[in-house]
């Protein structure tokens, strides 16, 4: 194996270091479609996911992370006039290097959905 060691990369008239490269760039991210059978549109670093039911979803890494201290965004699109907002399973408590359990709650009232637009981006080392 090869190794390539270099500080910046350009495209012939922007430059960027490759630190902010490495370490700024989002390791996991996905878009899908959770109602019916679920389905992602488009992801990077993403091995499948799992229908837990209800609008709740696990977000399988096809290349897991270094520790379970990574860093996450997510959105889901809401149903109708109702506003949607998602978030980790049990906190903390479930997350793992290879996965994250997440789910999309109508804040009307409470109930987790199925939502039509799941997003995730998630930032840390990888293993």
């Amino acid at each position: 194996m090869s190794t390539l060691n270099v500080s910046n990369i350009s495209d012939g008239s922007t430059s960027v270091g490759t630190g902010y490269v490495v370490n700024g760039s989002a390791k996991v991210w996905v878009n899908f479609d959770g109602t019916g059978t679920i389905a992602v549109r488009d992801s990077h670093n993403v091995s499948g996911l799992v229908d837990n039911g209800g609008g709740s979803y696990t977000i399988n890494f096809s290349n897991s992370f270094s520790a379970t201290t990574y860093s996450n965004a997510l959105t889901a699109r809401g149903i109708a006039a109702t506003i949607g907002g998602c978030g980790t399973e049990n906190h903390d408590a479930s997350r793992n290097t290879g996965s994250l359990p997440v789910y999309s709650l109508r804040l009307d009232n409470g109930f987790t959905f199925d939502t039509s637009s799941f997003n995730a981006q998630i930032h840390g080392d990888l293993a």
